[in-house]
């Protein structure tokens, strides 16, 4: 799930580019999670007030995604 708040971004333009931005890290960086024999619910939630790079966004993800790694594996 992915949500990018109206307080943060008043355009939809500017939240339906967030949100694209944050599903296009998930889609190149999802391999990193291991398929896991219980079902995981994941929601990824936009924080920043400003528009961020796409390479930061992609950064940001593979950074959670292998904490997420960790967190489970342990």
């Amino acid at each position: 799930m992915t949500s990018v708040s109206k307080r943060h971004f008043k355009h939809a333009v500017d939240r339906n580019r967030a949100k694209r931005q944050i599903r296009e890290a998930w889609r190149l960086n999802r391999d990193i999670l291991p398929p896991t024999t219980a079902p995981m619910d994941i929601a990824f939630v936009w924080l920043s007030d400003q528009p961020q790079p796409s390479e930061l966004v992609q950064r940001k993800m593979k950074k959670l995604l292998h904490r997420i790694d960790e967190q489970v594996n342990a």
